[in-house]
């Protein structure tokens, strides 16, 4: 279990009325994807709060445009890219990235991907993601990097991802 205290710690920007509304909802997503180690969740916690500026974001900043006709998406239909760009703590992003999503969810994303934008759906989305590609077992072996290359495709952010995650190991006793 995270406390409201070391989530605090590991995510120091973070607002304390997001860490109220979050840390129950990132407790669940934890036990449900089998987040369930020290450097798991280290790992975690690190990549949302980059992928959400501290649990700032649970809805992409750009506008999505960039993600129209994206085939990679699935987004094959006119406004795909605005509709379905990043949601949740770790943005899932695409029309084909939500109905997966919504499917292992019991969430209909097509038609609400809004529901990505509260603490539970946000949560729930990111423990999703997390577990869909493999990252438990990454995390396992502390390949840190290749958690980072799984989430956004590249590097993008790795310091800040990096900082965070020192921060985590060190609040969760590693």
């Amino acid at each position: 279990m995270i406390s409201s205290t070391q989530l605090r710690e590991a995510m120091p920007y973070a607002k304390l009325d997001r860490i109220a509304a979050f840390v129950q909802p990132l407790n669940d997503a934890c036990d449900e994807f089998e987040i369930s180690t020290p450097a798991r969740k280290a790992a975690f916690l690190s990549q949302i709060a980059h992928e959400s500026g501290s649990l700032q974001y649970t809805l992409e900043l750009a506008s999505g445009d960039a993600y129209e006709g994206r085939e990679d998406l699935g987004n094959r239909q006119p406004g795909d890219g605005r509709r379905f760009k990043g949601r949740g703590l770790i943005q899932v992003t695409g029309r084909a990235n939500m109905a997966a999503c919504g499917a292992a969810l019991g969430l209909n994303l097509i038609e609400h991907p809004e529901l990505l934008e509260v603490p539970v759906g946000a949560s729930r989305s990111a423990g999703w993601f997390w577990k869909s590609r493999g990252l438990n077992r990454l995390a396992d072996e502390d390949k840190f990097w290749s958690i980072s290359k799984a989430i956004n495709g590249g590097t993008n952010g790795l310091d800040d991802r990096i900082w965070h995650w020192l921060k985590a190991r060190k609040v969760l006793g590693l």
